[in-house]
């Protein structure tokens, strides 16, 4: 009879422990009726990731064809598939606006969910001012007016406006209109890697580079890292996303499809069409290779689709980050005023280690966790899967250079800074905070 009431006692304290951490699952409410649909989703991971092949021909001026075409097929498995892996899982765990915020949070405590969201953002912002600027600069080879002084100033101004004004007219008018400029700007690739197909010479494919010319793994390890990093930041926009639980492992899966398809075809159809000449290999040397293999129309299309696929990589950083600030404001970690939305458009208005490390504590704090999509791991393969991308990371950050150090350890001071100035601001009642009972919608049960 003992056996039998320990047992049974045994057993209920376990289906306890599993609705205690069942619970602790947010479920964060959403006020917007137009949800993200799948397709959508699948381009905003895109342009939050890559945005077409542009950008990859640092890699063969730094270490010749071979490595580069290497490193575009490696390279995903040991950075982009864990980082993906690790998006899905959480994603779907936690489906609020926020991402990684709410698994730092959930994991470590506010101060570190609230660190991790000063990091993102603050190099979010980073990368938003770059955009504009960017866009110009490939304007100015159609419209050289664009080149210098006061129309140039005009020109970054008035896009910046217009396309800002585009992202806060809707996440869904945002979704689709990245599906049409990721169409359009892959077309020119899909051309050019078709008509250069019988001037291909496979043996140009194997070349280890032209003698003479230095290799620069720095250069190309950081070229493989920037144009595959950044899986996580559509997360933060799990709350806006119909049936986020189904849809984010498919969505992610197909934007790595088409991710590593975008980058690999054109750089084979590149390098095995036209002779090398490693030097030229710099940003924007695909538009060359298209007017070699195809004349100078596809140059100028290659072009405009640069400008195209600049615009989508700045609707969805913004995106990311304009939710991304909502989720913070439902976690309380800022006033609530940043998780106000428009009237008209129900729009807000206003560091991969720990990610990794939330990733890995998560599945030992909350064991029972309803994960609606799971990395079929136990965890010591997990802390594998992870260690590798993060002895990128450590790498990454080791050659970098004195600026990034100081930029770095500024942003840090800046979240810690932050934080305290938030705490203050919550005994003070200077702001208006969501409550920790208001946070999150537990009210589901296993």
């Amino acid at each position: 009879m003992q056996s039998m009431r320990a047992s049974e006692f045994s057993t209920s304290s376990q289906s306890l422990l599993e609705q205690e951490q069942t619970e602790s699952q947010p479920k964060i409410t959403t006020k917007n009726p137009k949800k993200l649909a799948f397709l959508p989703l699948v381009f905003l991971i895109y342009f939050e990731v890559s945005g077409g092949p542009y950008g990859e021909e640092s890699a063969v001026g730094a270490a010749g064809p071979l490595f580069a075409i290497l490193g575009f097929l490696i390279f995903p498995f040991i950075w982009s598939i864990p980082e993906a892996l690790v998006t899905a899982e959480l994603a779907t765990a936690y489906p609020g606006n926020g991402g990684f915020v709410i698994w730092a949070h959930q994991a470590f405590g506010p101060f570190w969910g609230s660190l991790m969201g000063s990091w993102k953002f603050l190099s979010g912002v980073i990368n938003l001012a770059s955009y504009p600027i960017l866009c110009v600069d490939y304007l100015k080879l159609v419209i050289p007016i664009f080149s210098s002084g006061l129309p140039r100033f005009v020109a970054v101004f008035v896009s910046t406006l217009v396309l800002s004004f585009l992202n806060y007219s809707g996440l869904s008018i945002v979704g689709y209109t990245a599906v049409g400029l990721g169409i359009v700007s892959l077309c020119p690739f899909i051309i050019m890697s078709l008509v250069a197909i019988p001037k291909i010479d496979p043996s140009r494919w194997i070349s280890l580079g032209q003698k003479g010319v230095k290799r620069d793994w720095t250069l190309f390890i950081n070229t493989l890292f920037w144009n595959l990093n950044f899986w996580d930041n559509a997360s933060t926009l799990a709350g806006e996303v119909e049936e986020p639980q189904k849809l984010y492992p498919k969505a992610l899966f197909s934007a790595g499809i088409l991710t590593c398809l975008g980058y690999v075809i054109p750089l084979l159809a590149a390098t095995g069409a036209i002779p090398l000449d490693q030097e030229d290999w710099v940003d924007g040397y695909l538009a060359s290779a298209g007017e070699m293999i195809a004349g100078k129309w596809l140059k100028f299309w290659i072009e405009i689709g640069a400008v195209l696929s600049i615009i989508g990589l700045f609707e969805a950083q913004l995106s990311s980050c304009a939710y991304q600030l909502l989720g913070m404001a439902d976690l309380g970690i800022l006033p609530m005023i940043f998780g106000a939305r428009s009237k008209w458009f129900n729009t807000p208005c206003l560091g991969m280690l720990l990610e990794f490390a939330s990733f890995l504590w998560l599945r030992v704090k909350f064991p029972a966790l309803k994960r609606p999509f799971e990395v079929p791991m136990g965890l010591p393969g997990l802390v594998v899967m992870c260690l590798i991308p993060s002895g990128f990371l450590v790498y990454v950050l080791a050659v970098a250079t004195k600026a990034v150090y100081l930029v770095s350890a500024l942003m840090t001071l800046f979240g810690v800074a932050w934080y305290l100035f938030m705490n203050l601001s919550k005994s003070k009642m200077w702001f208006d905070f969501k409550m920790e009972e208001e946070k999150l919608d537990n009210e589901e049960r296993a």
